[in-house]
């Protein structure tokens, strides 16, 4: 049997170790043998990615997948997809959405793993559905997490859900390192027991579970799973390509990996992660083990940003407040899965909480959009008090909240105007607006002037 791995050491691993600051340049030299080296598909974009181009990295999120996709010509390039939220922290037009796939899908996209934060798929349904029409694969998401409304039959559930929306393949999402090996086990197995299409499962190594967990799922009957190369694996990454591919071997099954091409891919990735160290942009903090996760539930980029805005405001002392202090957020909310956008919401709502030493004294306008059900419906009940604090008498969204939003495009074509060199710009500019328009102007400001003659023959 063959079993599939997915490197994610240009996306999620680079997220969750390094705040996702690992420019083109810096990696754009292994890519070609990293297109040799066997893997099922590379997680190169989405997630964190897009912001971060254009926030942090002065580059065109566009531009770098398609510099991507020039030199990985045989393997899978993957993305990770917030459904309606696409890579942003709110929802977007169904207009803004098919457009952004369909250019994700020309930019070189094979493979969209595609999810909600709450698990509600009325907020997958247009993306999906978009990624159908460009024949491209769409793996529908489960977001895993620990709750007292969270059992083995809910999972099965939404995963004949995603089967029936027409989903290629089914990712079990793991975002926190908190799959036990035996729910593993009794998940996949279950979910594999009632669905047809391949299932693949996600995890971190958070809590030191990660490679236990893998093993189980694949005895249950997963037909892939996430790594990352070893210098940036463990801690709030991923498990080791190389220690997997080893294991997995062992027991029999096939992964079509080139151990001394991972070997090389490795041996790249090392000083880069040296330096990361040097700089303090890789904390040692999230390089660990850390159990106690299994109680706070906190995924690897939420992590590594959290330490990043405690630093910022000279507060890490508070560091294990504020992560006590997650888990109670989370129970007020309704038990959301600690997922992007949610966990950013959930934590940074935490730590405003210990902060300000009082209880939602301020509730972030995030927190306040959630629970008028503009990101969909709550997995549980939120806690009366702070949604009458929250609402007061607005009645909260009961439908689809995408439906309430007129088209997006054309406006922000308009709004943007000649900053826009083509329509990628746009639909950049439609997700992150403020963001967008100071990379675009500074793009603009930053090319020479090309002056043309009018050669007249005489």
């Amino acid at each position: 049997m063959k079993i599939h791995i997915t490197d994610t050491v240009l996306r999620d691993a680079n997220q969750s170790l390094a705040a996702t600051r690992t420019t083109f340049d810096e990696f754009a030299d292994i890519l070609e043998v990293m297109d040799k080296a066997g893997y099922y598909s590379l997680e190169c974009w989405g997630g964190a990615t897009f912001d971060s181009c254009l926030r942090y990295l002065n580059e065109d999120p566009w531009e770098r997948l398609r510099k991507i996709r020039d030199k990985v010509k045989n393997t899978k390039l993957q993305m990770l997809l917030r459904g309606q939220n696409l890579l942003g922290y709110r929802h977007y037009p169904d207009d803004i959405v098919r457009r952004f796939v369909a250019a994700a899908a020309e930019g070189g996209i094979d493979i969209f793993r595609i999810f909600d934060a709450l698990n509600d798929f009325r907020n997958i349904e247009v993306a999906l559905d978009e990624v159908k029409k460009r024949n491209a694969h769409a793996q529908g998401t489960i977001c895993y997490t620990i709750s007292p409304i969270h059992d083995l039959e809910s999972y099965v559930k939404l995963a004949v859900r995603l089967e029936e929306m027409g989903a290629d393949s089914i990712c079990i999402k793991d975002m926190a390192g908190i799959m036990s090996p035996k729910a593993a086990y009794d998940i996949v197995k279950a979910v594999c027991e009632n669905v047809k299409v391949p299932v693949i499962v996600h995890t971190h190594s958070t809590t030191g579970l990660a490679p236990m967990t893998y093993l189980k799922a694949v005895e249950a009957g997963c037909a892939g799973i996430d790594c990352s190369i070893s210098s940036f694996s463990g801690g709030t990454s991923q498990p080791a390509t190389e220690a997997m591919d080893y294991a997995l071997k062992e027991f029999g099954y096939e992964t079509g990996l080139d151990s001394k091409l991972l070997k090389k891919i490795n041996d790249f990735f090392k000083p880069l992660k040296q330096k990361y160290i040097e700089s303090g942009l890789m904390d040692p903090f999230v390089m660990g083990t850390e159990t106690d996760a299994l109680v706070y539930q906190v995924p690897g980029g939420m992590l590594s940003n959290l330490v990043a805005q405690l630093k910022d405001q000279n507060a890490m002392h508070l560091l294990d407040k504020v992560l006590e202090e997650v888990p109670k957020v989370r129970k007020d909310l309704g038990y959301p899965p600690l997922v992007t956008p949610m966990s950013q919401m959930v934590g940074a709502q935490a730590a405003v909480n210990v902060l300000l030493g009082e209880r939602y004294k301020s509730v972030s306008k995030e927190v306040k959009a959630y629970i008028r059900g503009e990101y969909g419906a709550a997995p549980g009940e939120i806690d009366p008090e702070l949604k009458s604090k929250v609402l007061g008498d607005e009645k909260p969204i009961e439908g689809r909240f995408a439906d309430t939003l007129e088209p997006g495009f054309e406006k922000a074509k308009r709004e943007i105007g000649d900053l826009a060199e083509n329509d990628n710009d746009v639909l950049s500019y439609a997700a992150f607006p403020q963001i967008a328009e100071r990379f675009l102007r500074r793009r603009k400001e930053s090319k020479p002037v090309v002056f043309t003659y009018s050669i007249v023959k005489k």
